[in-house]
């Protein structure tokens, strides 16, 4: 399995437009093969502040999502609203359950 964690800012004031071009691309990547998990999360104490939670069953899934027309469509509607982004891709390999 492979988790990203994408923090993202964004500018002060465009939380609206920004959520309004993300709910598509949430839906059309739900669909995807592969992806097990993915939200959008908005910091409640810093409103600027949101987190990418994905969960994907291999790492050709996370590529193949990336190709797809939805992320084109999502990168340049969500580009005049980013101020910073930080991803991360994490390759779970051992797990310990408590």
């Amino acid at each position: 399995m492979i988790c990203v964690i994408a923090d993202l800012r964004i500018k002060a004031g465009s939380q609206d437009e920004f959520f309004a071009a993300a709910r598509a691309m949430l839906a059309a990547t739900r669909a995807e093969p592969g992806c097990i998990r993915y939200d959008l999360e908005q910091n409640i104490e810093d409103p600027e502040h949101l987190t990418f939670v994905e969960e994907w069953e291999t790492r050709d899934a996370l590529a193949a999502h990336f190709k797809t027309p939805h992320m084109a469509e999502w990168r340049t509607a969500s580009e005049p609203h980013l101020v910073d982004r930080n991803v991360k891709i994490l390759h779970v390999g051992d797990v310990e359950v408590l």
